[in-house]
């Protein structure tokens, strides 16, 4: 298991790398997603497939359709239909196919051993039930901070990104 969380590690950092050094916002978006899933394979080999699942789910999932969304709905017409076109060529999907295929075999790896997390004898697996008792329990007031303070992002940025309407319309 040693071997599978320090690939998934390198995978992360290299993944990582590209999502800061790429020019164009797709393309650190692919890197983005190899990026969360590598993470989620690190979770496992921890002991924590509750946590990797969520993040698998969450961010790799939800958060990611978001960006894409985004970065939708931000393309500016034709001329930018085309630099995407020319950008989003089958060479620029090698990196992160590669990357990916490593998550897969660490997968599959994991999987064909004893596909258990690699908890240590003294620790018990936690199940969603426990996580969900200790955030509404102990951690309840930094549960709804951090709720509070999603939403005033979430009000913020339509506050940026909406457009003024002029008078006339």
């Amino acid at each position: 298991m040693d071997i599978v969380f320090y690939v998934a590690s390198a995978v992360a950092i290299v993944a990582t790398l590209f999502v800061i050094t790429q020019r164009n916002a797709v393309h650190a978006l692919l890197y983005l997603i190899v990026s969360l899933l590598a993470v989620a394979v690190i979770f496992f080999t921890l002991g924590a497939p509750f946590v990797a699942a969520l993040e698998v789910i969450v961010y790799a999932g939800a958060i990611m359709v978001l960006f894409v969304f985004v970065v939708m709905m931000l393309n500016l017409g034709s001329q930018t239909v085309e630099q995407e076109r020319r950008w989003l060529q089958p060479r620029m999907w090698i990196g992160p196919a590669i990357l990916s295929v490593i998550l897969v075999v660490q997968v599959f790896f994991v999987l064909a051993t004893d596909g258990t997390p690699a908890a240590s004898p003294s620790q018990a697996a936690i199940d969603p039930k426990q996580v969900g008792l200790a955030l509404f329990g102990p951690y309840l007031l930094g549960v709804e901070l951090a709720s509070m303070l999603l939403l005033a992002g979430l009000v913020g940025a339509y506050h940026l990104g909406r457009r003024q309407r002029m008078p006339n319309e």
